[in-house]
């Protein structure tokens, strides 16, 4: 689950491997392309972790946010 803490959200997701967390990545990369809202995230082999707030508000969370987050979590449930 995202959890709101510093002003941004915050959720780390784990896959069976780092090509699972890899392929994980580049679909989420599309979709924050597209809304032009590109994420901080880190990858360690199977864990791949995002803080997101939005840096035009002040690097605080906004829906912006709020709705990459929802798409992140459809991405992720279509994978598992």
């Amino acid at each position: 689950m995202w959890k709101e803490e510093d002003d941004k959200l915050k959720r780390t997701f784990v896959f069976k491997d780092f090509n699972a967390a890899f392929a994980f990545m580049t679909k989420v990369a599309a979709v924050a392309d597209r809304l032009d809202h590109h994420p901080w995230w880190s990858n360690a082999y199977n864990k791949v972790e995002f803080e997101l707030s939005t840096h035009d508000a002040g690097d605080k969370v906004t829906e912006k946010d709020k709705h990459l987050a929802e798409l992140i979590d459809a991405i992720y449930a279509d994978m598992v």
